[in-house]
């Protein structure tokens, strides 16, 4: 896919994931649920042929990505796993309400996780085993040097410029559109 097309659903998302999460939790999912309703509607949305001619219309967009999400959470309350009454008494509505995360904030620590897998990709390739080794899978600073063959003074020293280079990528301005 384009990148042009990838930055325009991005803007896209985050414009709509307010209304999308209300979509689901509208069809009786609680957040957690709604959540992975929001994300599966958005990769729904990617492969469908009739999105790229939406590019930059955002109201016939947003319908059809609410109609995907309304679906998607239709089918995720169907599931044995996640069923739940579909009504709006407030009894059971109560009952849907949860302490935890909003779905808002499900779906922004999403866009965070990937923009940090984004910036991750772009370090080089030491660089990145080191803050995977150290920060992703928790291993102490002498076994990431015995593993890529370092010294751990310098595995402090790649972990200290990536770090760096991390904070930049992600306090970095997204795109903010397309090109013309």
């Amino acid at each position: 896919m384009d990148s042009l097309f990838l930055d325009w659903v991005g803007r896209l998302a985050q414009e709509q994931r307010g209304a999308l999460a209300r979509v689901a939790r509208a069809e009786g999912l609680a957040p957690e649920d709604a959540f992975d309703a929001v994300q599966e509607a958005l990769h729904t949305f990617l492969g469908l042929p009739e999105a790229r001619s939406l590019v930059d219309q955002p109201v016939p967009s947003g319908r059809l990505l609410a109609t995907v999400t309304r679906n998607v959470a239709r089918n995720r309350r169907r599931l044995h796993a996640v069923a739940r009454p579909h009504s709006s008494d407030p009894e059971i509505v109560g009952e849907l309400r949860d302490d935890g995360a909003s779905v808002e904030e499900l779906v922004a620590a999403a866009e965070d996780q990937l923009r940090l897998s984004g910036c991750l990709e772009n370090l080089d390739e030491i660089p990145r085993a080191v803050v995977t080794l150290r920060m992703l899978e928790e291993l102490p600073g002498q076994d990431v040097a015995t593993i890529l063959g370092l010294t751990p003074g310098h595995v402090a020293v790649l972990l200290h410029r990536a770090k760096a280079s991390l904070l930049a990528c992600m306090t970095a301005e997204p795109p903010c559109g397309p090109a013309v």
